[in-house]
């Protein structure tokens, strides 16, 4: 796998040490899931918007984080909304794949707040369309969404949080590694 001629990711040079820590990044995103935080406070956004702007791959971009949540859910149980859990991350991973070929804290926080949107809509509709909780009506349908708002508010909050965090430590450890190269 030559990483080191890649068009599709902000790193121009991708090394195997980048590689690996772009990968550590998204597996600590991950285990967020496992701390106690309140409801949708998770860096699950942050770590698939992370690996589509970083991966060099579209494939590593979109399977790493899915993997990284299925070693969660083996941990803190599945359920029958993993699909659409795991819909709503790998299309926030390809988007930002495109999206942020070039970083910036704009484009960044816009997918901050489009991965928080795009979770809350798939799921949502997946909680509505597998029955059960709300009637399989336009009434249902919108009770779901109200019901979900406070969910919401958390996502959003938690998306723009870890984003930060994520997309900061990277650059921390990216300068600190090109200090330590040049010293």
């Amino acid at each position: 796998m030559d990483v080191n001629n890649t068009q599709n990711a902000p790193v121009k040079n991708t090394s195997l040490a980048a590689l690996f820590t772009i990968l550590g990044l998204v597996l600590l995103a991950a285990l967020t899931r496992w701390i106690p935080h309140p409801p949708n406070f998770t860096a699950i956004g942050a770590m698939a918007i992370f690996a589509g702007a970083y991966f060099p791959k579209r494939s590593m971009a979109v399977l790493i984080p899915l993997a990284a949540l299925l070693l969660g859910d083996f941990v803190i149980g599945f359920h029958n909304t993993m699909f659409y859990v795991y819909g709503a991350v790998a299309l926030v991973a390809l988007i930002s794949f495109q999206v942020l070929k070039k970083t910036s804290a704009v484009k960044t926080g816009g997918m901050a707040v489009l991965s928080s949107l795009l979770f809350f809509v798939i799921t949502n509709l997946g909680v509505w369309a597998q029955g059960g909780m709300y009637s399989m009506d336009l009434q249902g349908l919108t009770n779901c969404f109200v019901m979900a708002l406070p969910f919401f508010q958390n996502q959003i909050l938690g998306d723009l949080f870890y984003t930060a965090v994520i997309f900061g430590a990277w650059e921390v450890l990216r300068r600190q590694a090109y200090l330590l190269k040049s010293a």
